[in-house]
Formats: structure tokens, C-alpha cells, sequence
């Protein structure tokens, strides 16, 4: 969807011309009300469910999330997932020719924050004509933009699903946000981020960005259980090559997933987002007093965390719930213990499931009981 109205930013710059790339899933029903916004974290996009034609392994990042009779059930539901501005899977970014330069924008591409992500997706929202989302959900990134929807737009959604996420990023995670920006500032085929126009990639910064980045998605005992501390190559039977190379399966692993996200992800959008994390702090604002931001919610909560997820611990997904108590909201909260880190989020694990399924069959339950919607439309093109 293209959009001609300039989009202030929160920096101060604007974008006065952009496209959002979103696809839907389900069907909108007639009064609209059962529309439901996936917020995607830092290295997905608006494919959400589902594969393309011809393309099998393209399959959707929370496939096993949302479809027919899943947690998130289309059958019952209208899903829609959006890109992000910045981006590098369609919507407005980096790799786009800045109309005031006829050449990509490169590190000139203004810098975004979650707040400006909600404030196109409530345009987006305008355009289709949905007033009211029954829920708006995400987990890591994602869930810091439904946190920000039940803060900027308290009116528009009924629900807000919160999954591994946090209210702000702790020292530590803005060091590693940190540490992976710099390989990619350093790398010398980064070109002060207009590698576009040479020709190149820097694809050696990128590679170490996800590298540390992956490390903090897992834990320990996800990493020990996979790979331990196994050698590469079997038929070495426990001889090191004492060298700087490939020795053990982890290593191998992260090398691996290092070299993939080089061949499709933009430098230039990776710095964006990570620092669109590292600003997020709606108690800033209030003096740091989380319970005083969320003053003016209205949504119904769910919140799940995982035990070994040292990147979101379950301690920033409690402070969530302890602010909203405080404030006498409605809370679900879901604290699972589960052995597989961050990602834990990404995948089946049953009662993870279990639970937002459920959820979701109370909002489509309190959906279906609701009178005629009679609801103040909050026009987002005016900003929060």
C-alpha cells in the first residue's frame, strides 16, 4: 500500500512518500471486529503464515502460530502482517531510492523507532477499514509494538498479546545491540552504509552481527543438548586441529547461520532495527515509572515468558504484569518453562500453544457476544 502523506517521525525527520507491504489471512467480517495485527521481531517480515505458489520452503515465520484450527485461528480471525519501515522485505527502507537523491537511501534513511512503526500501522489499519482490532500480538520486537499500540491507541485494540518481550532493553542487550552494529560499521565493504551503489555487501560485519545475535536467542542448555562439545569432523575421534578454524558442531552452527542471513538480510536495516529496540522505554517519559505509561490502556493483557530466556527474562515479562496490576487491568500471564531460549517463542511447544490458543478462543468467545461496535475512531494519521 503506498502512502503519499508525509509520516513525522519521532527524530524529527519525515518520510513524505512510502510503501507498507502486508498480507492477510482469514476473512474480515462484516462489522470488522475481528481483525487481528501480528507484529513481527527483528528479522522477519509481513510473511507471517503459509508458503507462496512455487516456493515450499518459503514458509511464514510463525507458521505454527497462525492457520486454520491453530492457535491463532484464521478460520476464525483476520490476520494481517505487516513490514516495517526500514525494512528489507518490501515496505520503504534503506535499499529504496530517496526521491531527494534519485539513489538508494542507503544510512541516509532516517532512523525509526517502534512508536513510528505503530503509527503506519494505524494508517494501514485506516486504509482497511478497521477501526478496533480484536488483538494486536507479537513476541520479542513484536511484542514491544503491541505494548505501544495499548499506550498510543488505548481505544483500538481490545486485546494485546505480549510474547517474550520487554518494556525497555537492558544494559546488556544494548551492549550486544552494540557489539553487532560495530562489525558491520567496521566492515570495510560497508562503504559508510552506500555499499549499494559499489556494488558489495558487507557481508563479513553481517555475519558476526548474527552470530553474537543468535548466541543470546538460545541458552545454555538448548546449546549444550544440540551441540555440546562435539567436534565437526567424527572422523577426527576427538582430535583437535589446533587452529583458528572450524573445530566444533557449534561453531560450524554459527558460521552457518552467520553466512544465511548475509545473503538476505540489509546491513543498513539491521542497524535500524537494533536501535529501534535500544530506544523503546514508554516509562521514559514518566520518569521511569512503567505503571504511570500504561495508565491509559484499556486493552485486556496476555503475557507468556520462558524460563531460560536470559535475552527476555521472565523478570522483564513480570514487570509488564506487576505495572498493569497496579493499574487494575485485566492480565494473563503464562511463565513456561522451556529449555530453548528466546526462539523459545518460534517454536511448538505444547503448552506455549495450549495457552495462546485458549486465549484466543476467549477473545473469539467475548468477539462474538459483542453488540453493534460503537467506537470513537482514532484517526492515526494525526499521530499519538
Amino acid at each position: 500500500m503506498h502512502f503519499s502523506q508525509p509520516l513525522q517521525l519521532q527524530s524529527g525527520a519525515s518520510l513524505s512518500d512510502y510503501v507498507l507491504m502486508y498480507e492477510t489471512y482469514g476473512t474480515l467480517n462484516p462489522d470488522h471486529s475481528n481483525a487481528v495485527l501480528v507484529c513481527h521481531a527483528l528479522n522477519a517480515s509481513h510473511h507471517v503464515a503459509g508458503v507462496y505458489a512455487g516456493q515450499p520452503k518459503n514458509v511464514g515465520w510463525w507458521d505454527n502460530m497462525v492457520g486454520p484450527g491453530k492457535a491463532l485461528d484464521t478460520d476464525r480471525f483476520f490476520v494481517i502482517g505487516v513490514n516495517n519501515l526500514g525494512s528489507c522485505f518490501g515496505s520503504t527502507g534503506p535499499m529504496h531510492i530517496n526521491p531527494a537523491t534519485g539513489k538508494p537511501y542507503g544510512a541516509a534513511f532516517p532512523v525509526v523507532t517502534v512508536e513510528d512503526w505503530v503509527v503506519a500501522q494505524g494508517r494501514l489499519a485506516d486504509e482497511l477499514g478497521i477501526t478496533q482490532f480484536a488483538a494486536v500480538m507479537g513476541g520479542s520486537l513484536g511484542g514491544m509494538q503491541a505494548l505501544a499500540w495499548s499506550i498510543m491507541y488505548p481505544e483500538r485494540l481490545r486485546h494485546c498479546v505480549v510474547i517474550a518481550s520487554t518494556a525497555r532493553l537492558s544494559a546488556q542487550n544494548i551492549a550486544f545491540n552494540d557489539v553487532a552494529r560495530q562489525a558491520i560499521l567496521s566492515d570495510p565493504d560497508y562503504r559508510g552504509g552506500d555499499f549499494y551503489e559499489h556494488g558489495v555487501v558487507p557481508r563479513n560485519g553481517l555475519r558476526v552481527a548474527r552470530m553474537v545475535g543468535h548466541i543470546t536467542y538460545l541458552s545454555d542448555d538448548d546449546m549444550a543438548e544440540k551441540f555440546g562439545r562435539k567436534l565437526r569432523d567424527t572422523a577426527q575421534t576427538g582430535a583437535y586441529q589446533f587452529g583458528f578454524g572450524v573445530d566444533f558442531e557449534i561453531e560450524s552452527y554459527l558460521r552457518y547461520q552467520g553466512d544465511k542471513f548475509s545473503e538476505y538480510f540489509d546491513a543498513n536495516t539491521y542497524l535500524l532495527i537494533t536501535k529501534a529496540l535500544d530506544y523503546f522505554d514508554p516509562a521514559r517519559a514518566h520518569g521511569g515509572d512503567l505503571a504511570l505509561a500504561l495508565a491509559q490502556t484499556r486493552a485486556k493483557f496476555f503475557l507468556a515468558s520462558f524460563s531460560t530466556d536470559w535475552r527476555f527474562s521472565p523478570a522483564c515479562s513480570r514487570e509488564i504484569v506487576q505495572a498493569l496490576v497496579s493499574n487494575r487491568r485485566q492480565v494473563t500471564y503464562a511463565e513456561i518453562d522451556a529449555p530453548h531460549g528466546h526462539d523459545a517463542f518460534l517454536l511448538d511447544d505444547a503448552r506455549y500453544m495450549n495457552m495462546v490458543g485458549a486465549y484466543y478462543e476467549q477473545v473469539w468467545q467475548e468477539s462474538t457476544d459483542l453488540p453493534a461496535l460503537a467506537i470513537t475512531k482514532t484517526n492515526s494519521r494525526e499521530g499519538a
